[in-house]
């Protein structure tokens, strides 16, 4: 669940630095989208593992919302990563395109 979290919150983060820090641009914040990609394709590796061991367990262990959760958050980072840079590709169009 916590990869998920950073997963969703890898492009937000890199936008603030983007802002807070001098000498950086906007598009600079392209950094984040590999990231966001790689943490949200863990969260959801460790999910889909947390899901095997508790049926092999037949239950036992518990945490089946914590699993979904956890899936659920990765799937929504790799969301924001693939968005994010859908953005940033239409931008180099767009800037190829003016001149």
């Amino acid at each position: 669940m916590l990869l998920g979290l950073l997963a969703v919150a890898a492009v937000p983060a890199a936008v603030a630095v983007t802002r807070f820090v001098a000498g950086l641009e906007l598009l600079d914040a392209w950094a984040g989208i590999p990231v966001a990609t790689l943490l949200g394709l863990v969260a959801i590796s460790l999910a889909r593992r947390a899901r095997f061991v508790r049926e092999r367990t037949l239950g036992r262990v518990g945490g089946e919302r914590t699993v979904r959760l956890g899936r659920a958050l990765g799937v929504l980072g790799i969301c924001v990563a693939v968005t994010a840079a859908l953005a940033v590709g239409f931008y180099a169009v767009l800037e190829l395109v003016a001149g």
